[in-house]
């Protein structure tokens, strides 16, 4: 296990982080003290109320009203009830702090860039608050929002959810079709929409899809507009009149958050979030697990139409700076974003695993070209980091640095499994399992395996789980979504497996896992494989339905200038022979130009997998660029063997 570790925490590291000061306290609390993370897991996990309520108590939750107990009904799920009689503001324990300290940078492309201080913030929130007051938002009501990841976004966020009603967002670059989609579903009583944002270089005009938006959503009290769109309210004019802040209590598990499934398999699903559920489980992630602290510099590279742009945002609640940016992560080229790690002192970088392995395929070495000296932590996921990409991040990156791979949802809006700052990176490997998620891998009975690759499961109840589907009022499609596999068992769709560490690796959706001849494959696996031909930017792969049995075709992305042969085609086939078995031979290499992708930038198996069997996918509109189905479709090689 040695040769696997990439980076080790030194003492001064280990000794002021949060979770060392969270297991002291809790160890005297409780009269014994945690040897090490796994006995502190493992009582997070056997003691529910203990641990959620001491979370609460060291995470300093502003409650309203305090709770009951921490928790009812605990032995089901769905069904259990937590922090029952309380209440609170979400707004409220995100601008806990109101000092000079800097709250929000923001830059773009363009190169402008803004700061507002936790004062000025709670300031601006005000402002904003009184303007939906009197378009007459409140407890309840939906506020959606077509925006950049820009401060009106954050403004408009803390104004919503300090008044009880509830924040829905969509990032710009979607078409109006994919949003209608989404807003058409909740009703909201306002809009905010931006009349354009930065992409590649260029200003993108967005007003004739906030158009199309006011004529589509009915009932809207007010169309505000950031930039000018006629006939809208403008932003200037909401937040124009100066007003106390004054939050709106509310119970625990009473919605903050719409947020939306990729509807890759159907309309994109409405999930539900609840301000405490949310606000918790944030607060572990970002104290314990990131280890964030208020001189933090905290940047992820998303849209509003991602949920780590609600992940992002909650670090407001640690008294971090966030720094937002709206604009392509390469333009004019991959140092775009190291530039900004030097120039705005970002201490915890966050961005997708695809964006790492392109970097390494780039040719950039930050390390060679910035000083990088503030950056202590980055964050990956959006897909699984193979181990390859571990490697090529701390040589081109920098050596003396924590990368932490994180999984976990839209549909809990937080991470199953993520960084340790107690313990070591290992190539290929999330850090640990969450603290008070009972994480197993389930075979296909159900049963839990020690080892081995199976179906990620969550076999306790948590306070992150959805509150439900928006419209599903018997909630039989939420259970449905994640009961039904294994009745009391949140089965999350990730194929995975522990590690000897306590660590975890994901290999993929499990429902985009390949099956030639009864054996279970996972993507990641392939394309980390695959990924090492250095010929190959990209691939994907899905199970071709042939002679009664499933055979794997891989479809590639080139580098430029490079054209698949019977060469190449043998290169790839004898590496992935190589790195992985025969079982994972492809029957079938493909060359195309681009791969379809969900606006939150994972790839889509299914909907390539829909194509090929000549079937309709679930929704075209919920991918990014849906015309590169086109590639796919009625290809004669996949008509003979």
């Amino acid at each position: 296990m040695a040769e696997s570790v990439l980076w080790q925490p030194d003492a001064p590291r280990v000794d002021s982080a949060h979770l060392t000061r969270f297991a002291r306290w809790t160890g005297t609390r409780r009269g014994s003290t945690f040897p090490d993370y796994a006995s502190l897991h493992r009582w997070s996990v056997d003691s529910p109320k203990d641990f959620w309520g001491s979370l609460a108590t060291f995470c300093d939750l502003r409650w309203r009203r305090a709770p009951d107990t921490v928790l009812e009904e605990g032995d089901r799920m769905p069904g259990a009830r937590w922090f029952p009689g309380a209440t609170l503001n979400f707004a409220e324990n995100l601008l806990r702090f109101r000092d000079d300290h800097p709250a929000l940078i923001w830059r773009d492309e363009a190169g402008q860039r803004g700061e507002l201080s936790y004062r000025q913030l709670h300031e601006q929130t005000g402002r904003a608050a009184a303007g939906l007051r009197r378009l007459g938002v409140g407890p309840g009501d939906r506020v959606a929002a077509l925006l950049s990841n820009g401060p009106e976004a954050v403004i408009g966020m803390l104004a919503t959810t300090s008044l009880g009603a509830i924040w829905s967002s969509c990032s710009p670059d979607f078409g109006a079709t994919s949003v209608l989609d989404r807003f058409g579903q909740i009703a909201p009583k306002v809009l905010i929409a931006t009349a354009g944002y930065w992409y590649a270089g260029k200003r993108i005009d967005t007003r004739d899809t906030v158009r199309d938006l006011a004529r589509g959503l009915p009932g809207l009290a007010a169309v505000v507009c950031v930039g000018e769109i006629p006939g809208c309210l403008s932003w200037q004019a909401l937040t124009a009149e100066t007003a106390p802040l004054e939050f709106v209590a509310t119970p625990f598990v009473h919605p903050v958050y719409i947020l939306y499934s990729s509807g890759t398999t159907g309309p994109p699903k409405g999930i539900v979030h609840g301000a405490g559920g949310t606000l918790l489980q944030h607060l572990k992630e970002h104290l314990l697990h990131v280890d964030l602290h208020r001189d933090d510099r905290l940047f992820y590279f998303t849209t509003c139409g991602w949920m780590m742009w609600n992940w992002l945002v909650s670090g407001l609640a640690s008294g971090a700076t966030l720094v937002l940016y709206d604009g392509s992560p390469t333009h004019p080229d991959y140092g775009a974003l190291w530039r900004l790690v030097d120039e705005e002192g970002i201490t915890v970088f966050g961005t997708s695993a695809r964006y790492l392995a392109g970097l390494a395929k780039s040719g950039t070495r930050p390390r060679d070209t910035c000083r990088l000296t503030t950056l202590r932590t980055i964050l990956s996921t959006g897909s699984p980091l193979v181990a390859e990409t571990f490697d090529a991040v701390y040589e081109i990156v920098k050596t003396d640095m924590q990368l932490s791979s994180i999984s976990g949802g839209t549909d809990i809006c937080g991470c199953f499994a993520l960084g340790n700052p107690l313990l070591p990176v290992r190539r290929g490997e999330l850090q640990c399992i969450a603290l008070g998620l009972a994480v197993e891998i389930f075979d296909p009975a159900g049963k839990p395996l020690e080892q081995g690759r199976g179906e990620l499961v969550c076999t306790r109840p948590f306070p992150s789980q959805p509150v439900g589907f928006w419209g599903d009022d018997d909630g039989e499609k939420y259970r449905r979504a994640y009961f039904a596999r294994f009745p009391g068992v949140w089965a999350h769709g990730d194929y995975a497996e522990h590690t000897p560490s306590g660590g975890l690796i994901i290999h993929g959706r499990s429902d985009a896992v390949l099956n030639p001849g009864g054996v279970r494959i996972g993507t990641a696996e392939l394309y980390r494989a695959v990924e090492t031909v250095p010929e190959v930017l990209e691939s994907l792969a899905i199970g071709q339905r042939w002679a009664g049995d499933e055979r794997i075709v891989l479809f590639v992305v080139l580098a430029a200038r490079q054209q698949l042969d019977a060469a190449l085609t043998e290169k790839i086939r004898s590496t992935v022979r190589r790195v992985l078995s025969l079982r994972h031979v492809p029957a079938k290499v493909l060359q195309v130009a681009d791969l379809p992708r969900t606006r939150s930038g994972k790839l889509s198996e299914l909907a390539v997998r829909a194509v090929v069997h000549g079937e309709r996918p679930g929704n075209a509109e919920a991918l990014a660029n849906p015309e590169v189905l086109a590639h796919f479709r009625d290809r004669p090689e996949l008509q003979r063997p």
